[in-house]
């Protein structure tokens, strides 16, 4: 029963702070002075906005012209890499291409040296040579 009388009483309470907080309210009137000084601040505003908005218009050209240089300067690199492979590889091509004709020359020798002799055309028919 107690209890239930608590319950009530803060109910109570409750429903009756709102009607307390609106009569403690005073209407404050506004003012020219009050309108001009908005006036103001929103110009100020407009002011900085645009000054922020000039800023990072700046900041994204730059941005531009970072990754423009960052991108040619990988596309340049890629082109000397392949060039520069080309280039070192063109050497080992050449070596490869004369040590080809040398063994067709020689296995070419060895053909006409086994003709005269039987134990070497032997040996080359076992691997395929001849």
């Amino acid at each position: 029963m107690k209890s239930h009388l608590l319950i009530l009483l803060f109910c109570l309470t409750m429903l009756t702070l709102p009607a307390l907080a609106q009569e403690q309210q005073v209407v404050v009137p506004y003012t020219l002075a009050d309108r001009d000084r908005a006036i103001r601040t929103e110009a100020n505003m407009e002011l900085k906005f645009e000054s922020q908005q000039r800023q990072l218009d700046d900041i994204k050209t730059l941005f531009y012209w970072g990754f423009g240089i960052l991108i040619t300067l990988i596309i340049f690199m890629l082109g000397y890499m392949i060039w520069d492979r080309r280039t070192a590889l063109q050497p080992a091509l050449d070596k490869a291409t004369d040590a080809d004709a040398k063994s067709t020359n020689l296995i070419r020798a060895l053909r006409e040296y086994s003709k005269k002799h039987a134990d070497l055309a032997d040996i080359l028919r076992t691997h395929g040579i001849l």
